[in-house]
């Protein structure tokens, strides 16, 4: 048998216990690892000379509120070709990159109906007017049928037309919306310039900028009031042009219209 001071078997105890995890000898006493207080890092020696670092405001990191900017170079325009390039040297809408041309607006400025539509289609943004596609088309139509156009030389019969968005969304995607909020100062104050005696918003979109409500089904037809005057809510013709047994309610509606341009836009 051997020996329990042997050197080797004393050697491979050692090695044992290493394996186990025992990495250093065991101590007189206990220590009480949990109550060693933690020692914190030595300071950082200033350099000489250098100045103290601020942090960045929470404002200033996040960068300018396009909103903000929008609202005000909409305000600092005083007329409508102001405000189209205001609208051109916008910034923040990523939208003006894949576009081919800025959709400000068509028809009689001085008219006394203002049509807002969504968005830009793809001849929309070929020719660069609004509605002037299959859906335009059908506008016209509809216009005709209550002796309106957006090129009458009255302004009792002339048309004054816009979007939402100046911009073609990639697709024809319904607009999101942090694109319609920072587009809107721009509308507001193109309303406000274009000062018509109605308002037509077409579709959710509009609906959505101007009244805060989507939901066209449920709310076209019904007359309602904003920017300081009186609104109808119509189905978009693009939609007619899915929907063909819509259009009856799209006949009604531009009754009511008529009837309202003839009879007072305060009445």
């Amino acid at each position: 048998m051997e020996s329990e001071t042997d050197p080797y078997s004393l050697r491979a105890l050692l090695q044992w216990q290493i394996d186990c995890g025992a990495d250093e000898a065991i101590l007189d006493a206990p220590v009480d690892r949990y109550a060693l207080e933690a020692k914190p890092p030595p300071p950082v020696p200033a350099m000489p000379g250098a100045a103290e670092a601020v942090p960045e405001s929470p404002v200033s990191a996040a960068g300018p509120d396009p909103v903000a900017e929008a609202r005000l170079m909409a305000d600092a325009a005083q007329d409508l070709p102001a405000l189209a390039a205001a609208i051109a040297a916008f910034p923040h809408c990523e939208l003006q990159k894949g576009a081919r041309s800025m959709v400000f607006a068509d028809g009689q400025a001085e008219a006394r109906l203002m049509i807002v539509g969504e968005a830009p289609g793809r001849e929309e943004d070929r020719i660069g007017r609004p509605f002037v596609g299959q859906a335009g088309q059908l506008l016209d139509r509809m216009l005709a049928a209550i002796g309106m156009a957006r090129d009458a030389a009255r302004p009792e019969d002339a048309v004054y037309i816009t979007n939402v968005l100046p911009w073609r969304p990639p697709g024809n995607r319904t607009p999101e919306p942090a694109e319609i909020a920072m587009m809107l100062p721009f509308l507001e104050r193109h309303v406000a310039l274009a000062k018509p005696d109605i308002l037509v918003l077409m579709g959710n979109t509009p609906c959505q900028a101007i009244l805060g409500r989507t939901g066209i089904t449920r709310i076209r037809g019904q007359w309602t009031e904003a920017l300081g005057i009186p609104v109808l809510p119509m189905f978009h013709p693009a939609y007619l042009l899915r929907q063909p047994l819509a259009k009856r309610e799209a006949w009604a509606d531009l009754l009511a219209l008529k009837s309202r341009l003839m009879t007072g836009a305060s009445t």
